[in-house]
């Protein structure tokens, strides 16, 4: 088990070894035990951690602040429009003083080509531990998340055929970092990963570059293709999720508001929606998971979402787990 975690930041699960991972994975599985049997687990004992958001949200949200509450800590919500963030205040200097105050911050901003920088800039400045809370390339609280909940369902992941497939969806324009970073982590796990979109839909190259390699390294495959039928023929799990169109709409992709929603080159995509008919072509046990929230009957039938091949709720609860497993690493670790 690597132990040194203290003082780090949580930006991108790359910046993590393997081992540090599993070590994330261990200390989840063990306070998810400990929440179930009622086990107090005062971790972090009168800290303070700042949660800022320039979007919305409900489980990443609730799951810092119930997490650290349920670690003996406290959490202050900061909407950024009501920071003086709002009216240009710098990362340099709203990092300086935030570390000053409490013991770590952690941050949601998703506008393409801003977040992530707008987070490592924090990070460069802060003297307590910055996380992303999600970003325009990633959202590693997710991913860990996905990964316990495969780990939990599953155990060995070693050759389950895992596919991530855009679906259509009409309720916001949404980042790509949720498939950034999970087409980055499941490599890593022995994982046959096949990434599954329409023309137009593509994740940067060097993201693929990067997870091929993870998969060369440790065993697993990437394939990338345009044909969804190919990504649900015999998958053991699906994540069927939308994500928006950077490469032909960098200034809207995933900044909020920013441009229209539905357009012509969406609508001609209507036919990627998860159902029942092509869940049957997956293998007989597949599991359906999802981020959430979902665009029901658009993403995703009903009937699937709340069928029996769905772990969507299994899912969203191990983003309270992963959550307090990071912060008592990151905080509370040697």
């Amino acid at each position: 088990m690597q132990s040194i975690f203290r003082g780090k930041h949580f930006i991108n699960l790359e910046d993590f070894t393997k081992e540090e991972v599993d070590t994330m994975l261990e200390v989840s599985f063990d306070l998810k035990k400990n929440f179930a049997m009622g086990v107090a687990t005062p971790y972090l004992q009168n800290q303070t951690m700042f949660l800022m958001f320039f979007e919305q949200s409900t489980r990443t949200r609730n799951s810092m602040e119930a997490g650290i509450a349920q670690l003996g800590g406290h959490a202050n919500f900061l909407d950024s429009s009501n920071m003086q963030v709002a009216h240009g205040e710098t990362p340099k200097d709203t990092a300086i003083i935030l570390s000053r105050f409490g013991h770590a911050i952690a941050a949601r901003y998703c506008n393409w080509g801003i977040g992530n920088q707008y987070l490592n800039e924090m990070a460069k400045w802060s003297t307590a531990p910055v996380m992303n809370l999600q970003c325009d390339l990633y959202h590693p609280f997710q991913a860990l998340a996905d990964l316990m909940t495969m780990k939990e369902k599953i155990g060995d992941l070693k050759r389950v055929k895992v596919s991530i497939i855009w679906a259509y969806a009409e309720s916001h324009k949404k980042p790509i970092s949720v498939p950034v970073s999970q087409i980055l982590l499941f490599p890593r796990y022995g994982m046959d990963v096949v990434l599954a979109h329409p023309k137009g839909w593509e994740l940067p190259g060097w993201v693929i570059e990067q997870a091929k390699a993870n998969a060369e390294r440790f065993g697993g495959s990437v394939k990338v293709t345009h044909n969804e039928e190919e990504a649900y023929e015999g998958a053991h799990i699906v994540i069927p999720k939308n994500w928006g169109s950077w490469v032909n709409d960098q200034t809207g992709a995933t900044t909020v508001g920013a441009s229209k929603v539905i357009d012509d080159r969406l609508l001609a995509q209507k036919s990627w929606k998860c159902t029942e008919a092509k869940m049957a072509t997956a293998d007989k046990d597949v599991m359906y998971m999802h981020a959430l929230p979902a665009d029901r009957n658009n993403e995703v039938e009903d009937s699937v979402i709340d069928g029996p091949h769905s772990i969507v709720y299994d899912e969203a609860e191990n983003r309270l787990h992963t959550a307090k497993a990071v912060m008592t690493l990151l905080m509370g670790g040697r």
